[in-house]
């Protein structure tokens, strides 16, 4: 094993001072986005991380090396909002994703300063940039803002209104660590290199105005004129009062030492934001009466009406022929096997004319990654659907949309614009499995990322589409695992409020998969989904997965959060294929619904009743 200490930095111009020098007999250093290096040490790919502070926030009981880091007193340049409009006047913006800290800092100050929010949309810095015009401007940072900063009529410098405001610096980013493993020898590492860096500013300068072919005398400014490398008094009163400002408008975890586990559960159960550390505390100590005592008052507080919705609609899977081969699926049949199938129209009418019979509003349709059927095949198939019996289209998980995709060569908002003028209404979100690439490697080394499945539904809910947020858990991952998970998909909500619902479970394993069960139980998916609704403040429904667990324990699961039933039973063919057969018609589930004390309403997928 190397004995060098895992750093990862990011790979900006203001960040390379920091860097730079750091003994490399002594370090093994990666760089890459504000983003992508919280990832890495969330998901313990670093031991040591330049993170972006709202980062270090998410995760939470993290150790800093205290007088050092990235920040500014005044304006910054390479924090930025562009545009041709004034800032009041603007009703969307494009968000480069590379850090949320920036996007935080930047909700922070146009619902304090500019008094509106407006409308946010995730882009990469090159898209975000095409996208200014009109009354649409872009949040872009880093090097991209450097660059394209005096392109525009106007520029709103996050880090300049943020002084005006407070007359505090702001604090971007800083050396975190586990608590307890920066040692007095490692500090001394990052003592040293900062010490050579700001020394050495003028070269680091130079070496990437050449690289980057930009005026070198605009990165000399920057680095000595714009950045703060030391933090002092000052600084931390800066991020103390940005950590405060972000979690009273519900964008972050406020800040708590030693918290007992009743306090984490009274924050949670009255709407405050919990870290990483609040939910491994959870997951650790708290019984699950307590969970579920504190999911249901979340419930209750979401949902005063005291109804649990329920869905008439239809699991179709048109097909089990799949190139992925997931270790953990008694579904799928590769290509060429005998047991293969596509459904027929004669097949499919005779399913979808029962959801019209029953009264039924919608159809989800999923089916393996077969290399058979091409783009045209579904926007015909949904063509049909929609002619002939009008059913909402809950159609294609992530996995399939890139699976498309990739055999037409199109993009994945190009697959998505053509599947919704054919008839698609939304997305569900199978294939999230665990959110961790790790996990994903082991029990699913050919299924797309984390990022992809991620993207997907990001560019879904940016065309107007809604899905839904699942999760799979039981293989070989951990509770960490899990609750990255869901801090994934809340980003994501953040960013976009474009998921309706989640729904968990855990994998129903049968003998001839190729992976053992990990963990699972009824107990352990009631705490699971409890805490579920804990950690998802921003997300409004949490389904029962009563299809794996039962209709009995989906009642149960009424109290630990839940407040929808999910949908009739007509056929279920995935986790049946493991030996899962629990079955329910509309009048047996709101007979379900009413026993455990609730009213029962019907939904559409919008749970609009």
């Amino acid at each position: 094993m190397d004995p060098r200490v895992r750093v990862a930095a990011v790979q900006y111009l203001n960040a390379e001072p920091l860097y730079r020098f750091l003994d490399e007999t002594n370090v093994a250093l990666s760089l890459a986005s504000p983003a992508e290096v919280a990832t890495r040490f969330i998901e313990d790919e670093c031991d040591v991380a330049l993170l972006p502070v709202a980062a270090a926030a998410q995760i939470g009981n993290l150790e800093m090396i205290p007088h050092m880091g990235i920040a500014a007193r005044g304006a910054v340049d390479s924090v930025v909002i562009l545009s041709e409009a004034p800032i009041e006047e603007l009703d969307e913006i494009a968000v480069d994703l590379s850090s949320r800290t920036s996007f935080m800092l930047a909700r922070v100050l146009m619902r304090t300063r500019v008094g509106r929010e407006p409308k946010w949309t995730g882009a990469i810095p090159d898209d975000a940039l095409a996208r200014i015009g009109g009354r649409t401007g872009a949040l872009v940072i880093g090097d991209a803002a450097l660059r394209s900063r005096a392109r525009f009529a106007h520029k709103f410098d996050l880090s300049h209104a943020w002084f005006e405001w407070t007359g505090l610096p702001f604090v971007f980013a800083g050396w975190y660590a586990k608590r307890g493993t920066l040692s007095p020898e490692r500090i001394q590492l990052f003592d040293e290199a900062k010490a050579r860096g700001e020394l050495s500013l003028d070269a680091i300068a130079t070496d990437w105005a050449e690289r980057e072919e930009f005026d070198v005398s605009v990165a000399k400014t920057y680095l000595r004129a714009r950045i703060r490398y030391s933090l002092g008094n000052e600084e931390h009163r800066g991020l103390a009062r940005f950590l405060d400002e972000a979690a009273s408008t519900g964008l972050l975890p406020r800040a708590h030492s030693a918290s007992s586990l009743d306090t984490i559960l009274s924050r949670a159960a009255d709407g405050e934001r919990l870290s990483l550390e609040d939910g491994e505390r959870l997951f650790d100590g708290a019984n699950a009466f307590d969970l579920a005592l504190a999911a249901d008052s979340v419930r209750q507080r979401k949902h005063p009406e005291n109804v649990v919705t329920y869905i008439v609609d239809r699991n179709v899977n048109y097909t089990n022929v799949c190139t992925t081969s997931c270790r953990f699926c008694a579904f799928y049949r590769p290509v060429g096997h005998p047991e293969g199938y596509v459904l027929s129209r004669d097949e499919l009418s005779k399913k979808l004319q029962e959801v019209v019979d029953a009264g039924g509003v919608q159809i989800l349709l999923q089916g393996g990654l077969n290399p058979e059927l091409r783009i045209e095949w579904y926007e015909e198939l949904f063509r049909w659907i929609k002619a002939t019996f009008h059913l909402g289209l809950h159609a294609l998980s992530p996995e399939e949309i890139l699976h498309i995709a990739r055999m037409e060569r199109l993009s994945v908002r190009s697959v998505l614009e053509r599947l919704s003028s054919a008839g698609l209404d939304s997305v569900p979100g199978g294939g999230a499995e665990i959110l961790v690439d790790r996990v994903r490697r082991s029990i699913a080394k050919a299924k797309c990322s984390s990022a992809e499945w991620l993207g997907v539904m990001r560019t879904t809910h940016h065309l107007g589409l809604r899905s839904s947020a699942t999760m799979m858990y039981g293989t070989v991952d951990t509770p960490r695992d899990r609750l990255i998970h869901l801090l994934k998909i809340r980003d994501l909500q953040d960013e976009t409020r474009g998921f309706t619902a989640f729904f968990c479970w855990d994998y129903q394993h049968e003998h001839g998969t190729r992976i053992v069960p990990g963990d699972g139980g009824t107990v352990l998916y009631l705490k699971q989904q409890a805490i579920a609704r804990l950690m998802l403040d921003n997300v409004s429904h949490v389904g029962a997965s009563w299809v794996t667990q039962g209709p009995d324990i989906g009642q149960v699961a009424l109290r630990f959060g839940a407040d929808d039933f999910g949908s009739v039973m007509f056929e279920e063919n995935v986790v049946s294929s493991a030996g899962t057969t629990f079955r329910m018609d509309a009048r047996a589930m709101e007979r379900r619904i009413h026993e455990a004390g609730f009213r029962a309403a019907r939904r559409n997928v919008r749970y609009e009743w």
